[in-house]
């Protein structure tokens, strides 16, 4: 199979929402269809049930939530799926916001109770942005929730999509009959934790037919009524305008009994697009341009305990990567080779030759990469977008044990590495202060290490408010800036200096008073 083949098969997608809406759930059922895994797991673990695919790591499996992206490969109808499953929890937002950069278009789930949360809105305005195409699939039809069309004007309103049903709701809760695929003209029958067979997926091309009224008797005239009011409110799918993200098509189901989520699966790799051009300070990337380039998204620590190794995750922008072959290490400006570049199935690995646009690939890590670095064949890239963002919580991270202090600075540096959090060390007094989100990724940290490096630490308060990375291109006013500030002042992991406020008043003030500073409130300035 040639390049240009390879790179139309594939489709790499993120699957986000807010906490507990069922994306980890979704995910797993995903892969379940898509023949990845023979039985499928249990978000909220216990010890006979089976725990998810893509949570992994253990505290995942304890608080049944994803601290941590993960990303799962499958082959399906002739096309490859990257499945990238993100934290829905907010404190763990700036891991998904770096995933986004990584895929080509989004899933986005939502509780048909709960209808649209906080920590959907601000992920969807991240994929706006960019102009990522998005799926709706709202779940857990198999409850009593919000009525379909009230959902869907909620949607437009508090995210900003024009919505084009796929499929509609016959019924909900105990009433659920099924729903219409309204894509495929198919009536979809609702079999609670079935396997959905085809004997449950009857075709019915008109509305009018009498075999409608058969299987869903009393609902059937409702059912008519409702893709009649459908058909005036909502225009038709448009495929152009789905990939430039101008409509969002929407589905309807219930992950947990697995019902609606292999119609979702149909229509999207049918419709999902393929690996888009990528944007770098120097030019725009065609993904079916022969020199290879990607970029570094995540890193993750200790995914193997046994090995205590450390995985880069490369997406794979142009080109095509090869193992044992030398690329060039745009930062560093050195070429580097990788003997064990591996393909991912969550925490399951397995070495891989060769990967295409849109792949993700994971290279074993001794400390050269950073979130944000580019790999390409030779050419010296920068791809945009990947940054840090200010934190809004700080800690002062103490030793708890002193005989441990190798293991803490190791274990402190590599999971800062990873981005879960942000180190700054005080110009002033030397004192590591750890900055994140939330206040959950502090217990994630101490977890962490302890289990993964053997080291134990505990926290004091720092009273701050936020870290602004400073800029000025006046030395002069910057030394003067130092000098006035110096109680304030801080290096991040990169040596980059950051102002820490105490307030927003504080900010307010060092503003008036240099105005030749610059403030930012995230690194990629």
């Amino acid at each position: 199979m040639g390049m240009q083949e390879e790179i139309q098969r594939r489709r790499t997608f993120a699957v986000i929402s807010h906490p507990d809406a069922g994306k980890t759930t979704l995910t797993e059922k995903l892969l379940l269809f898509g023949g990845a895994i023979q039985v499928a797991g249990a978000v909220k673990s216990n010890k006979i049930k089976r725990s998810t695919t893509s949570d992994f790591m253990e505290i995942e499996r304890q608080r049944g939530i994803s601290v941590a992206t993960s990303v799962m490969g499958f082959d399906y109808r002739d096309h490859k799926i990257n499945i990238l499953d993100t934290p829905g929890h907010q404190d763990f937002a700036e891991d998904t916001f770096r995933t986004l950069t990584a895929v080509d278009s989004a899933i986005v789930v939502i509780d048909v109770a709960k209808g649209v949360e906080m920590q959907t809105e601000k992920l969807v305005k991240v994929c706006r942005m960019r102009n990522t195409p998005i799926i709706v699939f709202i779940n857990k039809l198999d409850r009593i929730g919000k009525e379909a069309i009230e959902l869907l004007d909620e949607i437009e309103q508090k995210l900003g999509l024009n919505l084009t049903p796929l499929s509609w709701p016959i019924g909900m809760g105990p009433y659920l009959k099924g729903v219409y695929n309204i894509y495929e003209k198919r009536l979809n029958l609702f079999s609670a934790h079935g396997r959905q067979q085809e004997e449950e997926t009857i075709s019915i091309s008109e509305l009018s037919s009498p075999e409608l009224d058969r299987y869903l008797d009393t609902q059937a005239q409702t059912l008519r009524d409702d893709l009649e009011l459908l058909g005036g409110i909502y225009p038709p799918f448009s495929h152009e305008d789905f990939l430039q993200g101008a409509v969002s098509p929407v589905f309807f189901g219930s992950a947990i009994n697995n019902f609606g989520v292999k119609e979702l699966l149909d229509c999207f790799v049918e419709i999902a697009p393929p690996p888009l051009a990528r944007s770098a300070a120097e030019r725009l990337v065609e993904a079916d341009e022969e020199s290879f380039s990607g970029f570094v998204f995540k890193i993750h620590a200790n995914m193997d305990p046994k090995h205590r190794n450390r995985i880069a995750f490369v997406k794979v922008c142009s080109g095509v990567f090869e193992r044992n072959k030398n690329y060039f290490h745009v930062r560093q400006s050195r070429k580097l080779k990788f003997a064990n570049a591996t393909g991912f199935m969550a925490q399951k690995k397995e070495l891989i030759d060769k990967a295409y646009p849109g792949d993700i690939v994971g290279l074993y890590d001794t400390g050269n990469f950073r979130i944000g670095d580019t790999l390409t064949a030779g050419e010296s890239l920068n791809f945009k977008g990947i940054p840090s963002f200010s934190p809004e919580q700080f800690r002062y991270v103490v030793n708890a044990d002193p005989m441990k202090s190798k293991q803490l600075s190791k274990g402190i540096d590599q999971l800062m590495a990873e981005g879960v959090a942000q180190v700054f060390t005080s110009r002033m007094s030397g004192r590591q202060i750890i900055g994140t989100v939330g206040p959950l990724q502090f217990d994630v940290i101490q977890h962490r290490l302890l289990h993964e490096y053997g080291a134990s630490c505990r926290y004091e308060p720092a009273n701050l408010y936020k870290a602004c990375w400073i800029a000025c291109e006046d030395d002069r006013e910057l030394a003067r800036f130092s000098d006035k500030k110096h109680r304030a002042l801080a290096v991040d992991k990169e040596g980059r200096l950051c102002f820490l406020a105490e307030s927003a008043y504080s900010i307010q003030l060092a503003k008036e008073d240099f105005p030749k500073i610059e403030f930012h409130y995230t690194s990629d300035f």
